[in-house]
């Protein structure tokens, strides 16, 4: 079974930095797209940042020159570094990847649990 596990969040003041891990496990064959979600409380789940099994990467516009996301394919990993952090960058921020199982031909979407992310001074 596929598991997501974030790591790396908690609380920073404004104008700091913070670098979000999640590990991929399970019997992976394959990951296509690692990606980086983030919902504020009463908000809807927005996308931060998406990368391709080779590299493209995608940046919603608020993360854009502050954020970035990086993954290592031996790992199973992705990475967001996050920084100038602002106080409207609070959220929980989600891992997200299309992961295709060993002795499946689809690939499937899958979440992590999520991890607080809260900027304030």
């Amino acid at each position: 079974q596929v598991q997501l596990v974030e790591s790396g969040g908690g609380l920073v003041q404004p104008g700091g930095s913070l670098k979000l891990s999640c590990a991929a496990s399970g019997s992976i064959a394959s990951i296509y797209i690692m990606a980086w979600y983030r919902q504020a409380p009463g908000k809807q789940r927005d996308l931060v940042a998406r990368i391709t099994a080779g590299g493209s990467t995608n940046y919603a516009d608020s993360a854009k020159g502050r954020f970035t996301i990086s993954r290592d394919n031996a790992k199973n990993t992705v990475y967001l570094q996050m920084n100038s952090l602002k106080p409207e960058d609070t959220a929980v921020y989600y891992c997200n990847a299309e992961i295709r199982e060993v002795s499946l031909y689809v690939y499937r979407n899958y979440w992590g649990q999520g991890t607080q992310v809260t900027v304030s001074s």
